[in-house]
């Protein structure tokens, strides 16, 4: 424990504890998104909701849920910590920030600090839209299709998780490369995969799940 509290209590140790949480969230992501492509299928969503029941009543999965939320909590504590440390680091503060093509990952930190702000409110919405009906509700919905189906019709929700996405592929592109960093990871001779993978998790990834609500607003109202 002793030697725990002391990795965690260096900058170091915060830093691998965000990447190896963000790159597990990642994973997560990754999951999550194949999934939710069940929605594409023309079945009425019966594999949709299928697949949803079986995530809900897996007794594996359920326990991939508590893994889960300490990884977000993990990432988001440890993301804080490192944010104030750093903060208050800076012998001068700048009243106006400017970000050049060219900068070097650290001096992005208030942007990526601003998509993380607003990736986290999109996750608390998101989850009590989808998750929690499922959880605590005492009449769950009959069917999670209908349920994504109805918030995704909604042109204030669709849109609102579109632009949401456009701040967690900037979030992705910068962390993502962050997280390899801190691992020692993105080096010359790795640093081609790094980027490789990268792009399916900031681009591709972000763009699948945006066409689901854009899939609902215009191809299914």
């Amino acid at each position: 424990m002793n030697k725990f509290m002391a990795f965690w209590r260096s900058s170091v140790g915060k830093k691998i504890i965000m990447g190896v949480s963000g790159l597990f969230l990642c994973t997560f992501l990754a999951v999550h998104c194949g999934i939710n492509l069940l929605l594409f299928k023309s079945d009425g969503g019966q594999l949709y909701n299928e697949a949803s029941e079986f995530m809900s009543s897996n007794i594996v999965i359920r326990t991939v849920e508590v893994v889960l939320f300490v990884g977000i909590v993990a990432h988001l504590f440890s993301g804080v910590v490192v944010w104030i440390k750093n903060w208050m680091s800076r012998p001068v503060r700048y009243s106006v920030y400017r970000l050049k093509d060219n900068a070097p990952l650290s001096s992005r930190r208030p942007m990526l600090t601003a998509s993380a702000s607003l990736v986290g409110f999109f996750l608390v919405i998101h989850l009590q839209t989808f998750w929690i009906p499922n959880r605590f509700w005492a009449e769950p919905p009959e069917s999670n299709y209908d349920l994504v189906a109805a918030a995704f019709s909604d042109p204030v929700y669709g849109i609102f998780y579109i632009v949401a996405l456009l701040f967690l592929a900037f979030h992705l592109k910068h962390g993502f490369q962050s997280g390899f960093q801190t691992l020692g990871v993105s080096t010359s001779k790795y640093k081609w995969l790094v980027d490789a993978v990268a792009v399916i998790f900031w681009l591709v990834i972000p763009l699948a799940f945006a066409a689901m609500p854009a899939y609902f607003l215009w191809f299914k109202s």
